[in-house]
């Protein structure tokens, strides 16, 4: 099916917004379609093997942008930053031809001004557009509506780079202007910002909603800020849900457990109301990447405790 749906794509190029006109006002595809065509046809080259995908993100890396876009973000939206991610993947593992090398090389570049970006390590080419702005709390902050899944994004896209690297063998990463980074800092500037959306900021509140003594009460959801139905059996339909419950003060009667909501601005501000869409929407895609922090993360400390303990295992028999 998923190859079904890329030749799909391939063969009838285009940007869906041109064909659902609605969503132009909400969720216009800025960045278009080719950054999705790269995105399949990597993760296609993974799944299978199959060399033909790798020589289509190779032959389109110029003209649909994957060795062109300096790019700052990853989103729902814009998808570069994560292909040329996973090309330098390619590039760092020796998994290409001696023809490709070249171009993969031009993904790792892009991929690591993305990486130098959120650390601020860009300044001398580029100035301060070349750089992630960071709040005074240490968020990475692009933009006011729904900033969360820069932060969320870039902590998994931070942390997946520099277990490329450490894999390879590789300790730093070359930004522009002739600075360097190293990967264990990539992963620190990774785990700052999954404790940041965890409560560690200025605010002391959790952006994960459900976890921890302070986090969003009136998250900006439909279904989590009306009654549930085994309390009340009365028909409550769309106008319903906005008239009676939408406006109240109140806390959401149902609390969305795992939601991640848009976050505060940059100046680490946010304000918990239901008509404060921008910061308190929940969306998937902003959970979606924490998914994978949160595993990984979770390996660590079982790791972590196993060294502990085969450590005091080995003392105990030394003394004995």
């Amino acid at each position: 099916m998923c190859v079904q749906l890329f030749e799909f794509a391939d063969g009838y190029r285009g940007q869906y917004d041109s064909s659902i006109a609605e969503v132009k006002s909400y969720y216009a595809s800025v960045s278009g379609y080719k950054d999705e065509l790269l995105w399949a046809a990597l993760w296609l080259h993974r799944a299978t093997g199959k060399p033909g995908y790798l020589d289509y993100v190779v032959d389109n890396a110029h003209d649909f942008g994957g060795t062109g876009w300096a790019i700052t973000e990853f989103s729902w939206d814009v998808k570069y930053a994560g292909v040329q991610i996973l090309a330098a993947r390619l590039l760092l593992r020796g998994e290409h031809t001696a023809e490709q090398k070249r171009t993969l090389e031009r993904y790792q570049a892009k991929a690591e001004h993305y990486v130098c970006a959120c650390l601020g390590r860009n300044a001398q080419a580029g100035g301060e557009d070349a750089n992630v702005e960071r709040s005074p709390g240490g968020m990475l902050y692009i933009r006011q509506w729904n900033n969360m899944q820069y932060v969320t994004n870039a902590a998994f896209l931070l942390s997946t780079y520099a277990d490329y690297l450490a894999e390879a063998g590789v300790g730093t990463v070359t930004c522009a202007g002739g600075e360097t980074a190293g990967a264990g800092e990539v992963a620190a500037l990774a785990r700052a910002q999954v404790d940041y959306v965890l409560g560690t900021n200025p605010r002391g509140v959790s952006y994960l909603v459900g976890y921890g003594a302070k986090y969003p009460a009136r998250v900006h959801h439909r279904a989590a800020s009306i009654v549930p139905y085994k309390h009340s059996k009365q028909f409550i339909g769309c106008s319903q849900g906005f008239e009676h419950w939408f406006g109240r003060r109140s806390s959401n009667p149902n609390v969305l457990v795992g939601a991640i909501v848009g976050g505060p601005d940059r100046r680490d501000r946010f304000r918990d109301n239901r008509d404060n869409y921008m910061q308190t929407e929940a969306c998937t895609y902003n959970t979606a990447p924490m998914v994978g922090m949160f595993a990984k993360l979770n390996r660590m400390a079982r790791e972590e405790r196993e060294r502990r303990a085969a450590t005091a295992r080995s003392g105990t028999a030394a003394e004995v």
